[in-house]
């Protein structure tokens, strides 16, 4: 790969060099070679928290994800991990290094095909610019998962741990099918001239496969209203909330690409030789307990799997995070504190 003036933007520092707990931001510009869209000049916004000698743990998430996984003094807004990245956690930044990145695409300002080997390869560029050698762990859940069994794969010496939730060597067709019939709804929305409604329902279905039934049965167990003529049943107001924040923090373009990039995820397990903790929810609708059997199975002697029962079924990463906590602080210690 030829990465050119993969450089940290030195007015984008926050706290000193010498400083024992240290939050970056940045952003680097790289000449990236992507698999199906030739070589692209891009570049990659990353947030880098924790003591400057500390070990590096890389922590990626959904395709909603982005580069503030938490909370810290320096940057004090909500970010999307808080409840996993904290004093006393396995991923505490005063103990680690958390490295967070926002996925080529997130901007919305590339359209083209973007794979997970791209994205594996963009953190292969970051980690070359912040001077890391290897990660201590890649912590991967649902389309991050994706990225770390492809990081795995191209750049084993970069990486020293993978613990993978929630994301497969593949997609589950079942799974395909539901994101074809999301990124149709946008497609008609756009056809409509009201994108923003295409998006906001396509984050409404996703809503309903990241979540369980037993849970819905829980939450809106009520009878339905006549609204203005019209029946209204329980989940609506949830899912019309959920559709709206989305809209307001996500451009179409990105959402698109980023999702037909799980569609176009393909590993051999077998090629994988780094040591791989493989966590799957029972019930998660979009990446069955059985394709995560067989990933595990590929794998051999480098893989292990961890199971969880949850209502939230794909969303469980975010949601069971002391049990999630549980996991990652044995696989994680199990790597080696020097690692």
């Amino acid at each position: 790969m030829n990465f050119v003036n993969a450089t940290v933007a030195p007015d984008l520092f926050a706290g000193s060099a010498t400083a024992t707990r240290l939050a970056v931001r940045g952003d680097v510009p790289v000449l990236l070679p992507m698999r199906h869209a030739g070589t692209r000049p891009l570049r990659l916004r990353y947030e880098l928290v924790g003591p400057v000698a500390a070990p590096v743990v890389l922590l990626a998430g959904g395709i909603s994800a982005h580069r503030h996984v938490a909370v810290n003094p320096q940057f004090a807004e909500k970010g999307w991990a808080d409840g996993l990245v904290a004093a006393g956690r396995a991923l505490d930044p005063a103990q680690r290094r958390i490295l967070a990145f926002d996925f080529i695409g997130a901007a919305g300002d590339l359209d083209a095909p973007i794979d997970t080997a791209d994205q594996a390869d963009a953190i292969v560029a970051l980690l070359d610019a912040l001077h890391i050698d290897r990660l201590h762990g890649f912590v991967g859940y649902s389309y991050g998962a994706l990225v770390g069994l492809q990081l795995a794969i191209r750049h084993p010496q970069r990486l020293a741990k993978l613990i993978a939730v929630s994301g497969a060597h593949r997609p589950h067709p079942y799974a395909s099918a539901w994101r074809a019939l999301q990124r149709r709804a946008v497609a008609l929305g756009q056809l409509q001239c009201a994108e923003s409604h295409g998006l906001a329902l396509a984050r409404q279905f996703a809503m309903l496969s990241y979540r369980t039934p037993e849970e819905f049965g829980e939450r809106f167990d009520a009878a339905p209203e006549v609204v203005n003529g019209r029946v209204r049943v329980a989940a609506e107001d949830y899912l019309d909330t959920a559709g709206a924040r989305y809209v307001v923090r996500t451009r179409v373009t990105a959402y698109l690409r980023l999702s037909e990039s799980i569609d176009l995820h393909r590993i051999d397990p077998a090629a994988i030789h780094v040591p791989t903790v493989v966590v799957a929810v029972e019930g998660d609708r979009l990446v069955p307990l059985s394709d995560l059997v067989t990933l595990v199975e590929g794998l051999g002697p480098r893989g292990s799997l961890r199971v969880l029962r949850s209502p939230y079924g794909h969303d469980a990463f975010l949601k069971e995070t002391d049990r999630i906590d549980a996991i990652l602080a044995t696989a994680l210690r199990l790597s080696g504190e020097n690692a």
